[in-house]
């Protein structure tokens, strides 16, 4: 129970419940799905976006937020960096640790290459260990990786790169078998077959989960297979790259570090280098509250920009359609897609089921604004409107005891605060979830800047301009694994470099010298600040990162 008004607003939709089970609410058409969008999705609006001024970008428009560190200040001075005092040589070095990074490490190692990983905070503290609802792919009769090639461009709104959405989807079966090999605990039926469920704008069951602890478990066997592996791959975690270091012939050829504990700057030097540092979230875009681990800042876009690779789309994110918005406690956390691929529907302040519950995440994203908008969300009474997610709907189809065997977190979530999902419906809006766009890459994960590399999340083209659920924890291992392939394949003809280079850090001051910016603002962001308007956060602390 909520305990206040909110327990009269839930009556309505107890009301309509057995009819809104019943009732299929008609799919959008093409130009229903075009106008939605174009009135109320975030990322249609202009005045949250400006021109880049700088960098392989230049005249391309980014959100505000993105484009002030994209353009910022570096962290450090170049004349500062001692780069003949080496602390680190490596064949492949990978930035981030999470599904991405750990995979690159994994099959570089493969390879036989001897790998650096530096990690922010801890390995697996990333997005890949939040993601709840499961992995795409094709692996069943009924199913190809044609058939998922088609729902994933189609739901990328025809903007994703072919050759990266090929990739993603006829390496799909192979992935799940590896990691299914690893030790990842799929859910499966008593005879072994893998259980597979729907997600928005997918013509198959083709989900693949672990309940809905999906990205954790994953995260897990990733982990321990990288550890497993230390003879040949090296964890410095709680460690940031602040910057990537070239040759004299522009190539890159490791990165400068930096401790989060002491600020202390170390030097990296690779025959390859691998960006896999994640998301975004935290960069709280229009002052979205975010699903996202605490060290989604957008690090890896930022190195790579400076460095000179190309983004794309780098425009696009996605809003959840669904997170948490009560209690304040989880605001912003997901409530994962999986609870409307069982059964639950998105419902208004009326009781109204006003959508298709497994449209594309975009549109029903714009949907819960558009509700909320004109006066159809209920008062969530922290400073904000949301709809109802009917939970209960889910036992109702399925059975007592469908939500804890399938999706427990999301019952253990709720019930913290007196709210059981069973009896209860939810209370939703979006949240900043992913970030669509990225530096652009090609099949095998190159940049345009020679040896270096980008996967998972921080790559743009996978997607095109909107996910569909399941294509983020198949991108990390897809492009991961693609990553560290390559990167295994590159190493053996190269040599380290005799001299290092950060004139391109000098190169990106003098162009934001031309182009007039004065902003004091310092990049990669590495952390989120937050206040929460207490004065004594505010102060400085010596020695601490600004």
């Amino acid at each position: 129970m909520y305990g206040n008004y909110l327990d009269d607003a839930a009556k309505i939709v107890a009301e309509r419940r057995e009819a809104n089970i019943t009732f299929e609410h008609a799919r959008l058409t093409a130009d229903e799905k075009d106008e939605i969008l174009k009135k109320y999705h975030p990322d249609r609006i202009a005045t949250q976006f400006e021109e880049l001024k700088i960098g392989p970008n230049k005249g391309q428009k980014a959100p505000l937020e993105l484009a002030e560190i994209l353009q910022a200040k570096p962290r450090m001075e170049p004349e500062n960096i001692d780069l003949d005092h080496v602390d680190y040589e490596t064949d492949v070095l990978v930035i981030g640790g999470g599904g991405a990074g750990t995979s690159a490490a994994i099959m570089a190692s493969e390879a036989g290459a001897k790998v650096l990983l530096v990690t922010k905070l801890r390995v697996g503290d990333a997005n890949t260990m939040m993601a709840e609802g499961g992995i795409q792919a094709a692996d069943k009769p009924n199913d190809s990786p044609a058939q998922h090639y088609l729902d994933a461009f189609g739901g990328g709104h025809f903007d994703g790169k072919p050759e990266l959405v090929y990739t993603l989807v006829n390496k799909a079966p192979s992935v799940i078998k590896w990691l299914n090999d690893l030790g990842v605990e799929f859910d499966k039926e008593s005879d072994g077959t893998m259980v597979t469920t729907h997600g928005g704008g997918t013509s198959r069951k083709r989900m693949h989960a672990c309940k809905d602890y999906s990205g954790a478990e994953i995260m897990r066997t990733l982990r321990d297979e990288t550890f497993n592996r230390a003879d040949t791959i090296t964890v410095v975690d709680f460690t940031s790259a602040i910057e990537i270091i070239k040759d004299d012939a522009g190539n890159a050829a490791g990165a400068v570090l930096m401790n989060m504990e002491t600020n202390e700057i170390y030097i990296a030097k690779a025959k390859v280098v691998i960006i896999a540092t994640g998301g975004a979230g935290r960069m709280h875009y229009q002052g979205f509250p975010t699903s996202n681990h605490y060290g989604a800042t957008a690090d890896g876009l930022v190195l790579a920009y400076r460095a000179g690779a190309k983004l794309l789309y780098q425009d696009s994110l996605q809003y959840h359609p669904t997170g948490a918005a009560y209690p304040q406690q989880i605001l912003g956390k997901l409530v994962t897609e999986k609870v409307r691929s069982l059964g639950a529907k998105l419902v208004n302040k009326n009781g109204e089921v006003y959508i298709h519950p497994l449209e594309t995440r975009d549109v029903n994203a714009s949907g819960i604004i558009r509700e909320c908008k004109n006066g159809n969300g209920i008062d969530t009474g922290i400073g904000g409107s949301a709809v109802w997610l009917d939970t209960p709907m889910i036992e109702a189809i399925h059975g007592e005891g469908t939500i804890l065997k399938r999706i427990p977190a999301m019952y253990n979530m709720f019930i913290k605060y007196g709210i059981d999902i069973r009896k209860e419906p939810i209370l939703v809006y979006p949240t900043l979830h992913y970030q669509n766009g990225g530096v652009e890459i090609d099949k095998a994960c190159h940049t345009n800047v020679p040896n270096l590399l980008v996967a998972g999340e921080a790559s743009g083209g996978v997607h095109g301009t909107n996910r569909l659920m399941g294509n983020s924890l198949l991108d990390v291992v897809v492009f991961g694994r693609e990553a560290g392939i390559e990167a295994g394949k590159l190493f053996k003809n190269i040599k380290l470099a005799s001299k290092l280079s950060l004139q391109h850090v000098k190169d990106f001051e003098k162009e934001r010298s031309a182009a007039g910016i004065t902003s004091d603002t310092v990049s990669p962001k590495l952390l989120p600040r937050y206040t929460h308007g207490n004065p004594e956060f505010d102060k400085t602390i010596p020695g601490a990162t600004k």
